[in-house]
């Protein structure tokens, strides 16, 4: 009777497991309309489920195999990469597969590079992970808790670290205090010695397979000393590491070494040497993750910077080198510092810029034989210039090559996936994934500050040796920019332009991540009136670490530079970019709120403006019109046009010609006021980043910092400076924001 009990709990859970499946797909399918403010529920129970039972995880690999040859068959693609995802978050955390099991999958995903992008970048992605973790069982899991648990050894050193910054606009205090808690206290990190056994548990189980008895191996784990957890770790990462730097691994070899280190470890739990042949799963932890408000745009910098000097030991600098390395932000320099400020030193060696405590002793008293005057003039100390190396500057230039693409410009089809083979780039130590939560206005602002770092970086390469950073988007409304009841968007759901694109794009990312748009502010504020502790079921924080560990493919937005002169001469000019939008408003006809106070009102502008055009042919346009505003969006809102450009419309009552639909398409404009009557102009729908009196604009696409500094260098070699040579014809040259999403961008 207990083998036909087993059975029938079996086809149980399989059944289960399989209408949750079932269940997920109709949701992708658009038939739960009613469930709208629920979606990714879903997706999240099958997941519990499967946390609360790991051992399941080969059953639902088998379920999510069938269901994706059956999309095959039926040529269903819409269901294709949400099923992809599925599998291989079963595969990371499952204990044992069975070979021919992977060996379809990998069938699969092999077949998938015969279809056009981003199915083909998906499939192959996924085919290079299962075939590595057929090869070497466990090294998936291995790999991800030690990299995201930061645990330090010698044969794996590379670290990841996610970051949460969220926007203070949005979030009342208490709610911010009761997001942090929520997401910290997931997120908080056991002892190593606790992950060090689940690592060595899990691995042997996906290597041997029945003969591992897990829980006494674990028993037995956790009646050793540390020294000795340590030195069975340290084995265990060697073995897996070694054959997985092998070239088609050794099974066999794999195999045997940690049947042997196995067997050493429950010797004394079983003298006879049987096993009881059990299998459970552990669950994968999520990933260590930091909380911030976004309060200042060097905020990004200061986090990054204290990441990567947590070094591993072999990596570590002395404090000399580490200060030189990575130089402090400007916000954070005494009025002393800043005197003696440069790009590359951090000291002019003159001696009078030097505060009174490092002044040298000799330097106290003046000199008998000098005048006043001699004692007032500069005295420069033995200053050294330093150059960036030539290390440095193809650092940067790889980084500019890899990450940005070679597009040529001009083009107007939206970029999206990752670029060249996976894994074929050199890998970095550190991976910082940044995950901003807000709408627009946060975006723009994370725009300005990755421009700003992308700048800082071109001058003196630290960063972009050491950090891939991945940057991920979940966009949160306020309660009053929410759905009404009859589903229909209000006036304030326009602050979400990006997300509402991506969410077009790329139905996985509607499904589980849109939708949070506004579930993140009742989540918050229930758990900031309840000031309960909500320890079961983080769903925010399960959500935040299944989206950055598989959404890996990314969608590019330019990012545009702005040029502000002001009515004041003696102003100096205001640069600032923008991500999602610029509108211009002139003050006595119309607010920002869009009214209009009177219909005379209006100002004589001159337009000149490159014509942007599928062709890649831009004609030099321009026009003059009387006009109360304008409004430049970057995100188009329709689903029949993906033209990666701007879009200006005009405010009611203006006489334009610029072409049928009354709109304008380009890339570069320039707009300025023919009278007496200063505009202005409002980035990204931030009221934070409102500028006044405003006499004229330039708006173009922003130029690749590292671009620039190429093509400087080629500059004292080359007549003409429009002239791209050597490896500039193969930059790109405008810095694009990307963004992560499941897909990319499915047409």
């Amino acid at each position: 009777m207990e083998p036909k009990a087993n059975s029938e709990v079996t086809d149980a859970m399989e059944s289960d497991l399989l209408r949750s499946v079932h269940a997920i797909l109709l949701e992708l399918d658009g038939h739960h309309t009613a469930s709208q403010f629920n979606r990714g529920m879903l997706r999240w129970t099958l997941h519990k489920k499967i946390e609360r039972n790991p051992a399941n995880n080969s059953t639902l690999v088998k379920i999510v195999v069938k269901e994706l040859e059956r999309a095959e068959r039926s040529d269903n693609k819409l269901h294709i990469i949400p099923l992809l995802h599925t599998l291989m978050y079963a595969i990371l955390q499952a204990v044992y597969i069975p070979d021919d099991l992977y060996k379809r999958v990998y069938e699969f995903c092999k077949r998938l590079l015969t279809l056009p992008q981003p199915y083909c970048t998906v499939g192959l992605s996924h085919a290079i992970r299962v075939k590595s973790e057929r090869l070497t069982p466990g090294v998936l899991y291995q790999r991800m808790v030690l990299s995201e648990q930061n645990i330090k050894n010698e044969q794996y050193q590379y670290l990841e670290k996610v970051f949460v910054f969220a926007d203070p606009a949005l979030l009342s205090m208490e709610m911010s205090a009761a997001l942090s808690s929520e997401i910290e206290s997931a997120s908080t990190c056991r002892s190593h010695m606790s992950y060090m056994c689940d690592v060595i548990v899990h691995t042997m189980q996906a290597a041997l397979g029945d003969s591992c008895d897990a829980p006494t191996l674990e028993c037995m784990l956790k009646a050793k000393g540390q020294d000795t957890i340590e030195l069975c770790f340290r084995e265990v990462v060697a073995t897996v590491e070694v054959c997985a730097e092998e070239a088609g691994g050794n099974h066999s070899l794999y195999t045997g070494r940690l049947q042997q280190l196995y067997t050493t470890i429950v010797s004394s739990a079983n003298p006879d040497g049987q096993s009881s042949s059990t299998l459970f799963g552990i669950p994968l932890p999520n990933p260590e993750i930091s909380f911030h408000l976004w309060r200042e745009d060097e905020l990004l910098w200061k986090e990054l910077a204290k990441f990567t000097r947590s070094a591993p030991s072999s990596e570590v600098l002395s404090s000399d080198s580490a200060s030189f390395e990575m130089p402090d932000p400007v916000s954070d320099l005494t009025s002393s510092e800043l005197l003696r400020l440069s790009i590359l030193s951090t000291d002019s060696g003159i001696e009078r810029d030097l505060p009174p405590s490092e002044l040298p002793a000799v330097s106290e008293e003046p000199s008998a034989g000098r005048s006043e005057q001699e004692q007032g003039r500069l005295f420069r100390k033995g200053g050294i210039k330093m150059k960036p190396s030539v290390s440095d500057g193809m650092a940067l230039l790889q980084d500019t090559l890899e990450e940005t693409g070679a597009s040529p410009p001009g083009k107007l089809q939206r970029r999206a996936g990752s670029h060249g083979l996976p894994g074929g780039r050199q890998q970095k130590l550190y991976t910082a994934r940044i995950v901003v939560l807000g709408d627009d206005r946060i975006v723009g602002r994370l725009a300005k500050a990755y421009y700003s770092l992308r700048k800082r970086d071109a001058r003196r390469p630290f960063l972009t040796q050491k950090l891939n950073l991945q940057i991920y988007y979940i966009p949160v409304t306020h309660e009053e920019y929410s759905f009404t009841k009859e589903n229909t968007p209000t006036a304030g759901s326009d602050l979400c332009q990006l997300a509402a694109y991506l969410g077009r794009v790329d139905p996985w990312y509607e499904n589980n991540i849109r939708s949070l748009c506004q579930m993140i502010p009742k989540l918050a504020k229930m758990k900031s009136c309840s000031g309960k502790s909500s320890e079961a079921n983080p769903f925010l924080t399960d959500v935040i670490s299944y989206y950055v560990r598989m959404g890996l493919q990314p969608v590019y937005f330019c990012i545009y530079s702005v040029k502000m002169a002001f009515t004041c001469l003696t102003k100096e000019h205001v640069e600032d970019v923008f991500v999602t939008q610029l509108q211009i408003d002139i003050p006595e006809c119309m607010g920002f709120s869009g009214t209009m106070k009177g219909s005379n009102c209006g100002a004589m502008m001159t337009i000149s403006y490159k014509k942007a055009s599928l062709s890649n042919r831009e004609v030099e346009k321009g026009l003059s019109l009387r006009t109360s505003g304008l409004v430049m969006r970057a995100i188009p809102t329709c689903e029949t046009e993906d033209l990666d450009c701007l879009t200006v419309s005009f405010s009611e009552g203006s006489k334009v010609k610029a072409g049928v639909d009354g709109k304008i398409r380009t890339c570069n404009i320039k707009i300025r006021t023919l009278e007496r009557k200063p505009f202005t102009v409002c980035l990204d729908q931030d009221y934070r980043r409102i500028f006044k009196n405003v006499a004229s604009i330039e708006v173009s696409p922003c130029l690749e910092p590292g671009y620039v500094m190429q093509k400087m260098q080629n500059s004292r070699f080359s007549v003409s400076d429009q002239e791209d040579i050597g490896l500039t014809k193969y930059m790109s040259k405008v810095l694009p924001l990307p963004i992560n999403t499941f897909a990319g961008i499915i047409q």
